[in-house]
Parts: C-alpha cells; sequence; structure tokens
C-alpha cells in the first residue's frame, strides 16, 4: 500500500511540475503578440493596397481584436510597434487607408495607425 501512495505521489508531483513548465513557457495572459497582430491585419492588405474598394469583414474582425488585446500602456505600446511592423513588411500601402481602416471598421484603436507614429509617445 504504501508504494502504491509513492507513486501516486510521484505521479502528482510530476504532473504539477508539467503543469508549470507549460503555464511558463505561454505569454502571459493578454500578452500582445506580433503575431497575432500580424494575423489579425493580414486580411486588410487587400484594402490598404487600393485592391479592394472596403476593408473585408475579416480585416475589420481582426482590427477589432487589436483593439481589445492591450490592457495596458506597455502592451498599447507593444501592439502599435506591431502594427508599424507589420506595415512595413507591405509595400505600397496607401496611408490614407492605413490612418481610416479604424473608422471604416468601426473600431477605434487606442493609438493612431501611420507608418511614422512614435509609439513611445502615447500616453499612460
Amino acid at each position: 500500500m504504501a508504494a502504491k501512495k509513492g507513486v501516486a505521489a510521484a505521479a502528482m508531483v510530476a504532473a504539477v511540475a508539467f503543469l508549470v513548465m507549460v503555464m511558463a513557457a505561454r505569454p502571459a495572459e493578454g500578452a500582445v503578440t506580433c503575431a497575432e497582430v500580424d494575423a489579425s491585419l493580414l486580411p486588410c492588405v487587400g484594402y490598404l493596397t487600393g485592391k479592394e474598394a472596403a476593408p473585408p469583414g475579416e480585416c475589420c474582425a481582426g482590427v477589432k481584436r487589436i483593439r481589445v488585446m492591450p490592457s495596458g500602456t506597455a502592451e498599447r505600446r507593444q501592439a502599435c510597434e506591431c502594427v508599424k511592423q507589420a506595415a512595413a513588411k507591405f509595400p505600397g500601402l496607401n496611408a490614407n487607408a492605413i490612418a481610416s481602416l479604424p473608422t471604416q471598421c468601426g473600431a477605434p484603436l487606442p493609438f493612431p495607425l501611420t507608418l511614422n507614429f512614435d509609439c513611445t509617445t502615447m500616453p499612460i
């Protein structure tokens, strides 16, 4: 009987250790990643390059996801930097389309969408 308790205790310790490792490997809840921002904005490229007259529904859903991602100043700044990095990957983006995207989608962002905005100046 004591051997069974020892095996059960070892299994419990192993399970807890595994859970701790999994949780440590994940970004903090609510943390903004550039991969999430990229995935959210990818459907917008056609509109932002002038190939589509209006942002498609998937694009606006992505803008709305970005709108709720950041929960504090540091995360808003991170999201802002991610947006700028994503935009730099696509030549020929229309600056007016970029600036109007949140309005077109009915989802104002906590930072302006421009290619040259200094994300570090975002208010606290």
